[in-house]
């Protein structure tokens, strides 16, 4: 699925480039790929801002198969990540950026400059990194992006990408395949490629489940991963901050706007440092809204100081990316997107408020 990006089209004609690769492989292209990583090379993994099981998964799994093929690697995020996806294999060699490590800006940039190899996982721009895009820009190693969200930015030699993946721990796992290289997936890579597998499909619940998704499961198992310890780390592992955070929400942040068929919910700083919220203790409040009969439409919004971020979820037809890309500075799937606004909580809500009339025909069809 790797398909090379030699030209400097426009992202239109990329995205279309990119599509007619990935369902007409070229088996010149997955040799030079083949080659470029045959010999240890000094190798970069970067994910997302923020990152999640899929992002991080995929980062870790790719980076323990890299590995044990002889490269030096170096995984770096752009920020911390959740407590409860510590217990991945290779976790305790994860460059963080952090405000309260500014050190390790200066060790990613070292590691930049010197990578041989820069892969980006889970993100279709550099935007999406920070400081570390501008890093990667001007890097002059080789660059490969394998991804899943739509509108990828032209920046990587290598390309695998395709919204139709559910995540892109599945892509890492067939690219492997492809590579004739899956013998070399041990139990840590496959417990890692799995829980990117599991979240970003819901628990195999999201509408973005394919058969493919399920059979990459069955083998990932059958290579040593264990569904039942992966779920219990990310979905069953909670402090009690995060349960009381959770119940806060439901009873008291929680509005529904039937004419609508909308539900949002916003948190304040101080509503956050009251319930002692940690990296990652949103994570999954915003699906609540959905699960609540008629809503098409989720929103939650919260303070990071800096700005206001914002998940948005979405049942059928309804593209929150495209609401998040014209309101929102962001952007993602169809069903599942992120954005952020500067203005303030509340007039960051005014204005959801105040676009929903332009949605409401769509939020109403059957």
């Amino acid at each position: 699925m790797i398909s090379p990006n030699g030209s400097q089209p426009c992202i239109s004609d990329y995205a279309l480039t990119i599509k007619i690769a990935i369902f007409a492989i070229s088996m010149e292209n997955l040799q030079a790929f083949k080659s470029l990583i045959s010999s240890p090379k000094r190798v970069v993994i970067v994910t997302h801002f923020k990152p999640d099981a899929d992002a991080l998964g995929s980062s870790l799994g790719l980076s323990g198969y890299l590995i044990k093929k002889g490269h030096d690697v170096s995984v770096i995020t752009p920020s911390n990540y959740p407590d409860f996806l510590a217990w991945m294999p290779g976790n305790e060699a994860v460059l963080a950026l952090s405000n309260d490590k500014p050190e390790n800006e200066q060790k990613a940039e070292q590691l930049v400059d010197d990578a041989e190899i820069v892969f980006c996982l889970d993100f279709s721009s550099l935007s999406r990194i920070n400081s570390l895009g501008e890093m990667i820009r001007k890097s002059g190693a080789v660059k490969v992006l394998i991804d899943h969200h739509l509108e990828p930015e032209n920046f990587a030699q290598f390309v695998q990408w395709t919204t139709a993946s559910a995540s892109t721990a599945g892509l890492i796992f067939e690219l492997i395949e492809e590579l004739g290289e899956k013998a070399m997936i041990d139990q840590n890579i496959a417990n890692c490629l799995y829980a990117g597998l599991m979240t970003d499909t819901g628990g195999f619940r999201h509408n973005n489940t394919r058969q493919k998704e399920f059979l990459i499961a069955s083998e990932l198992v059958g290579l040593g991963a264990n569904p039942h310890e992966t779920a219990r780390q990310i979905y069953d592992t909670s402090t009690l901050e995060r349960l009381r955070l959770t119940g806060f929400v439901l009873s008291q942040k929680l509005v529904v706007l039937p004419e609508y068929n909308t539900a949002y919910m916003t948190l304040s700083q101080d509503e956050l440092k009251e319930y002692g919220a940690q990296t990652g203790d949103t994570e999954g409040l915003v699906n609540y809204g959905l699960s609540i009969k008629g809503v098409k439409l989720s929103v939650l919004m919260y303070d990071r100081k800096e700005e206001i971020k914002l998940s948005l979820r979405s049942l059928g037809d309804f593209s929150v990316n495209e609401m998040a890309r014209k309101y929102f500075e962001g952007g993602g799937h169809r069903n599942a997107s992120g954005g952020s606004s500067k203005l303030s909580l509340e007039n960051t809500l005014n204005k959801l408020l105040e676009i929903l009339p332009e949605y409401k025909i769509q939020l109403n069809k059957e």
